[in-house]
C-alpha cells in the first residue's frame, strides 16, 4: 500500500508539472498577460479542456465511455442513458463556456460588443480542442523525457522565462553566453518537431497578434550531461544533479537584463518593467535614482502575487542595486585616480 501511495503521489506531481507548463503556454499564447486574480479561471479552463476530451473519447469509444460511466458516482434512480446524454451535452456545450471564460480573461475590463463576444465564444471550440491536444502532447513528451532522465539518473527542473515578442533569438543567445561563461559548453540544435508544434498550433488559434512571440523553430541547448529546452515561456532543464544546479544558479544570476519576464502575472511583470528601467539608468544622479528605488520598494511591499514571484522580483531588485551602485563606485574611483597628482 505504501508503494502504491508513493506512486500516486509521484504521478500527481508529474501531472502538476505538465499542467503548469500548459498553463504557461495558454497564458501567453492565448491570453497575453493575465492578472493574478484571473489565474484560477485560466486553470479551470485548462482542466475543463481535459474534461471535454474525456467526454469526447467516451462518446467515440464506447468501451472508454463504459469505464467513465462506471467511475462516476451515479444514484440508482438515474438511468445510464441520461449519463450518456450528459456526456454528449458536455462535449457540445463545454467549449462554448470555455470560449466565454477565455473572453473574460482576455478582455478584462473592456466590454466587448455582441459580435465580438459571439466570435470569442465560438472560438472556444478551437481553444478547447487545441488545449486538450496540447496537454496530451506535453504529457507524452514529458513522460518520455522523464523516463529518459530516470534511465540516465538525471534531474529535471523548470525556470519560468517568458520571452517578449520578437526576442526569442536574443534571449537564446544571452542564455547560451552566460551558460558558457559558467563552464557549460552547450551545442545549439533544433528541438524535435513534436516539441515545437504545440506552440505553433496555439499561435494559429489564438486570434491575436502574437506571431512574433512564437519562434520559427524551437531550440535546445545540449551536451552529454545537460539539456536546456528553450520554450517561449519556460526553460526545461534536464541533466546530472550538479549540472542542473549550476545551470539554475547561472540563469538566476545572469539572465536578468534580457527582453523576457521571469514572472507570469501581469502585476509582477509590471514591476519587472520598472526594474528594467532602473537597470538602464546610469546612476549619474544617484540621489534621484535612490528615490526611485525607494518607490520600487514601497510597491514591492504592497504587491499581492505568489511568494515565489515576489522573491524573484526582490532578487532582481537587489541585482540591479548591486550593479548600478558598483558602476557609481567604479566611476568615483576612476575620478579619484585621475585627480590625484602623479
Amino acid at each position: 500500500m505504501a508503494v502504491i501511495t508513493g506512486l500516486i503521489g509521484l504521478l500527481a506531481r508529474f501531472a502538476g508539472r505538465v499542467l503548469n507548463t500548459t498553463l504557461g503556454w495558454a497564458t501567453i499564447l492565448l491570453f497575453g498577460k493575465v492578472a493574478e486574480r484571473r489565474q484560477t479561471l485560466l486553470l479551470v479552463i485548462v482542466l475543463a479542456s481535459l474534461a471535454w476530451i474525456a467526454a469526447v473519447v467516451g462518446i467515440l469509444v464506447p468501451q472508454v465511455g463504459v469505464l467513465l460511466i462506471a467511475a462516476i458516482p451515479v444514484p440508482d434512480f438515474v438511468d445510464v442513458g441520461w449519463v450518456r446524454l450528459g456526456m454528449l451535452a458536455v462535449a457540445l456545450a463545454l467549449p462554448l463556456l470555455i470560449g466565454l471564460g477565455a473572453a473574460f480573461v482576455t478582455r478584462g475590463q473592456h466590454r466587448a460588443g455582441a459580435r465580438e463576444l459571439l466570435t470569442d465564444v465560438l472560438r472556444g471550440y478551437a481553444f478547447t480542442c487545441v488545449l486538450a491536444l496540447t496537454i496530451v502532447v506535453l504529457g507524452s513528451v514529458a513522460t518520455v523525457r522523464k523516463l529518459r532522465s530516470l534511465a540516465r539518473r538525471w534531474d529535471d527542473a523548470h525556470v519560468p522565462v517568458i520571452v517578449k515578442p520578437g526576442a526569442y533569438e536574443e534571449v537564446l543567445a544571452r542564455l547560451r553566453q552566460i551558460l558558457r561563461a559558467a563552464g557549460l559548453d552547450l551545442q545549439l540544435k533544433p528541438a524535435p518537431t513534436i516539441m515545437s508544434a504545440p506552440a505553433q498550433v496555439l499561435n494559429r488559434v489564438a486570434g491575436r497578434a502574437l506571431g512574433e512571440l512564437v519562434p520559427d523553430e524551437l531550440q535546445v541547448l545540449t551536451s552529454p550531461e545537460l539539456d536546456v529546452l528553450v520554450y517561449p515561456s519556460d526553460l526545461a532543464i534536464s541533466g546530472t544533479k550538479q549540472k542542473v544546479a549550476l545551470a539554475r544558479a547561472t540563469i538566476a544570476a545572469g539572465l536578468t537584463r534580457v527582453p523576457a519576464y521571469l514572472t507570469t502575472t501581469a502585476e509582477a511583470q509590471a514591476v519587472e518593467d520598472r526594474i528594467q528601467e532602473l537597470a538602464a539608468a546610469d546612476g549619474a544622479d544617484l540621489q534621484a535614482w535612490l528615490e526611485q528605488l525607494q518607490g520600487l520598494d514601497e510597491q514591492l511591499v504592497s504587491l499581492t502575487v505568489p511568494f515565489d514571484e515576489w522573491e524573484t522580483l526582490y532578487r532582481q531588485r537587489l541585482q540591479v542595486e548591486r550593479d548600478v551602485l558598483g558602476q557609481v563606485l567604479d566611476g568615483a574611483e576612476r575620478t579619484r585616480e585621475l585627480s590625484c597628482p602623479t
